[in-house]
């Protein structure tokens, strides 16, 4: 029984994580299996970092994911944050000036990384 329940709990957070995010990463999913407790966790923190804030709606709290990613390098990250910032309400122009303003603190590759996302976001809404 309580296999069972454990697996629900599983299906459940997952399908939670995958909704709110529009996406699910494979590493969630080993760490499903392996600490589900620990992934629990993981996701209240999420939810707390970006959801709506008392000061910062969700929109913005994704700009600064964004940016942060951009920074790192992480292009696959920067596409669904950028996907998420839609879904809240930005707009493709808030975006782009998102990204240009990246452009100093970050760098060109920041920049470029920022671009990167938003083409692939436009190419998605055109097939």
């Amino acid at each position: 029984m309580e296999q069972q329940d454990n697996e629900s709990k599983k299906a459940q957070l997952l399908d939670g994580m995958a909704k709110e995010r529009g996406y699910m990463h494979p590493s969630f999913l080993y760490l499903a299996d392996k600490d589900l407790n620990f992934l629990a966790a993981y996701n209240a923190l999420y939810g707390c970092a970006l959801n709506e804030g008392k000061a910062l709606p969700v929109k913005t709290r994704e700009f600064i994911a964004m940016g942060i990613l951009a920074y790192r390098g992480l292009a696959d990250g920067v596409f669904e944050h950028a996907k998420r910032a839609i879904q809240y309400g930005a707009s493709e122009q808030e975006l782009l000036e998102a990204f240009e303003t990246m452009v100093i603190p970050g760098g060109t590759p920041t920049f470029a990384t920022g671009l990167t996302a938003l083409m692939r976001i436009q190419a998605a809404g055109k097939s």
